[in-house]
């Protein structure tokens, strides 16, 4: 049954499949038509953690009778805005002599090209938990069917190469194609916890290949503004977005000599009262705290920060007042990520405008491990 969630307006939102789960439905479906010439239209699949899922199938079709068949399911992320939603999944399955099970990245699927990641380099990117509920699945089916042989599982994306270019694939060094993942088979809409995943492969990339030095930047404009300024590579680049906590809290068990976070005005100065989760959804901009950074400049400075709609139209009114409230922004944030980093990790953070210009740095790299940066 399909499990619900928080609200959405005046109705539950819908769990979905992610794409480990949606290929492993499809491996069955060709399993059972290549060996029992029998065509389904549902498949049920036992999921991590004691779950289950109904799954319907789009299509099916025997290649060669006895030998080879094609599955496949439309991917369904239920109200997650997911990449793959709505892509068509399919396993092209062979039967084989030898036992267990032989896995391929077909059209859409990418292959894993750098160290870092949980696969090993020229591997179809099919994450682990994956291909384990796929042999899983295909053994059962094997038992039932009377099969003593093995599979030769090619898993495809329709598209598969156009949607990743929307992921961060090719910056993990995933090229070609999606990832096939999934560590429970269900999409939870709007969960984070893709994306935090994701921020953790990227630090484990850049030191699998010997990066020194990590950006971790809330977007594109802070990216391009640290790219510019130490030449690093895309490897180094950690889009964290709003996510900082899943950047210092890894780097605090995973550490690296060298991190830059760079980011707004406004999403730093939510990191400088303590605060992880730099979304609206956790909160606006606390103007009582900024006012209290201009307490210096007077009362009357501190009513119109106070009063401000943005934290730009904030920034403004200090700077008319002489007060560096980009500065003493930046070092806040800087204490606050500090606290979370061993001393052995060096921090600095860069508080920058819309267009991408530096407007306060707080905190210092080593200056030889930066000029290895461009290595």
């Amino acid at each position: 049954m399909r499990e619900e969630t928080a609200e959405n307006g005046d109705r539950p939102l819908r769990t979905g499949w992610t794409t480990g789960a949606t290929a492993t439905a499809a491996a069955m479906a060709a399993a059972y038509q290549v060996l029992a010439d029998r065509t389904l239209e549902r498949v049920h699949l036992s999921l991590p953690k004691n779950r289950e899922a109904d799954l319907d199938v789009h299509d099916c079709r025997l290649i060669t009778p006895s030998v080879c068949a094609e599955a496949g399911l439309i991917k369904d992320a239920g109200d997650d805005p997911d990449a793959t939603h709505g892509a068509r999944v399919w396993v092209r399955l062979t039967l084989t002599e030898a036992p267990g099970v032989v896995f391929r990245a077909g059209a859409g699927v990418g292959t894993v090209t750098r160290a870092g990641l949980a696969l090993a380099i020229g591997e179809p990117a099919i994450n682990p938990v994956p291909r384990r509920m796929i042999g899983e699945h295909l053994a059962r089916v094997a038992t039932e069917l009377g099969h003593t042989g093995g599979f030769d599982v090619t898993v495809g994306v329709d598209d598969g190469e156009a949607i990743a270019q929307r992921t961060m694939n090719a910056r993990l060094g995933i090229l070609g194609g999606l990832s096939i993942l999934g560590t429970t088979g269900i999409v939870r809409p709007f969960s984070c916890a893709a994306y935090i995943a994701s921020i953790h492969q990227s630090i484990d990339v850049a030191r699998a290949n010997g990066r020194a030095h990590v950006a971790a930047c809330t977007g594109s404009t802070s990216e391009n503004a640290i790219q510019t300024h130490y030449g690093l590579p895309d490897m180094a680049l950690i889009e964290m977005g709003d996510f900082a906590g899943a950047v210092l809290k890894y780097l605090r068990r995973n550490p690296l000599p060298q991190l830059s976070l760079v980011g707004g005005f406004g999403k730093f100065s939510k990191l400088a009262t303590g605060r992880l989760d730099l979304h609206s959804r956790r909160g606006g901009v606390d103007f009582d705290f900024l006012a209290e950074l201009c307490a210096d400049g007077g009362a009357t400075l501190q009513a119109a920060v106070r009063a401000s709609n943005t934290s730009l139209e904030a920034l403004s009114h200090a700077g008319e007042a002489g007060i560096d409230l980009d500065r003493r922004v930046a070092e806040r944030a800087w204490e606050v990520a500090a606290g979370y980093l061993p001393p052995s990790s060096a921090l600095e953070v860069w508080v920058i405008d819309k267009p991408g210009r530096l407007l306060a740095r707080a905190g210092r790299l080593d200056v030889s491990l930066a000029d290895l940066a461009r290595g």
